[in-house]
């Protein structure tokens, strides 16, 4: 099959569908963060998640985990397109030409990854194909996480075969107040978990905190939310555990949950006045508007 030949039209950075490629889990973006193609894979193909955040683009979105990944088929799939985006004609039928470059491959997709039953057995098979196809170590593995599921020992271990294949955790913090989670991702985690679970992330693999900054009912975070925020990082630091940086980024995609009609984007300008306050802190900041 040509997967160029599969579905019609340029991708661009609005577009995130996960059967883009007509494949049960790989899904190519156009990432706006990356500024290149994006290899996705979707292990939540039921379309259901442990958390529901107010600004997810998944529709119909349910409560619960992933479920059983068929290795063979995810391996196939995952072959066959790399091959596709690296000596096909993929990237000249879909991706405009300022994109034309693979930049990773990233765990992402309709729900949290790291709930899949077969999640380490998931990273040995993306490490054995990275291998067989000379993937250099300029494409990142990335795993997109709510991280609330780190303290199992599957996700550990694969965490760990994480690191050693160039790969990446960008873990979730959108606010950092029990009140603040359970608004913006309806989650009832307590904070010390989500810091315990993200120390773990640190000590395992190179991990960016990823935060989505926005506007509810027309107004910005509180300046007790920036607080909570800074305060969480400060800590952090101070204990001694060091993430990567943080991806500040707003609103890519239209939500699909209920409180859709209640977010709106921040301006470039109030992004870069926040980022510029965790920056003070010592942290490497990247901002998408």
């Amino acid at each position: 099959m040509n997967t160029a030949d599969s579905v019609s039209g340029w991708l661009d950075t609005s577009e995130h569908h996960r059967d883009s490629a007509r494949m049960r889990y790989i899904y190519p973006v156009v990432s706006r963060r990356a500024g290149g193609v994006s290899v996705g894979i979707n292990l939540n193909t039921n379309n259901a998640c442990n958390w529901r955040c107010l600004y997810c683009q998944v529709p119909d979105l349910s409560l619960g985990s992933a479920p059983a990944v068929e290795l063979a088929v995810l391996e196939h799939e995952l072959r066959h397109f790399l091959q596709e985006v690296m000596s096909g004609d993929f990237m000249q039928q879909r991706v405009p030409p300022e994109a034309r470059r693979l930049n990773d491959i990233a765990l992402s997709g309709n729900g949290e990854s790291t709930s899949a039953p077969e999640f380490a057995e998931v990273i040995e098979m993306i490490s054995r194909v990275r291998q067989d196809l000379q993937i250099t170590d300029a494409v990142k593995t990335i795993l997109i996480t709510n991280g609330s599921l780190i303290h199992r020992p599957q996700v550990q271990r694969g965490l760990k075969m994480l690191a050693g294949i160039t790969g990446e955790v960008w873990f979730k913090l959108d606010r950092a107040s029990a009140a603040g989670m359970q608004q913006i991702n309806d989650t009832g985690t307590r904070l010390e978990t989500v810091r315990e679970h993200l120390v773990t992330a640190i000590n395992l693999c190179p991990t960016w905190i990823q935060t989505c900054w926005f506007a509810l009912d027309g107004q910005a975070p509180s300046a007790r939310d920036e607080e909570d925020y800074l305060g969480f990082l400060q800590e952090l630091l101070i204990a001694g555990s060091r993430p990567a940086g943080v991806l500040l980024y707003g609103l890519a995609r239209p939500s699909l949950q209920p409180e859709a009609s209640r977010l709106s984007n921040l301006s470039a300008g109030q992004l870069n006045a926040f980022a510029a306050k965790i920056a003070a802190l010592g942290l490497p900041v990247k901002v998408t508007p």
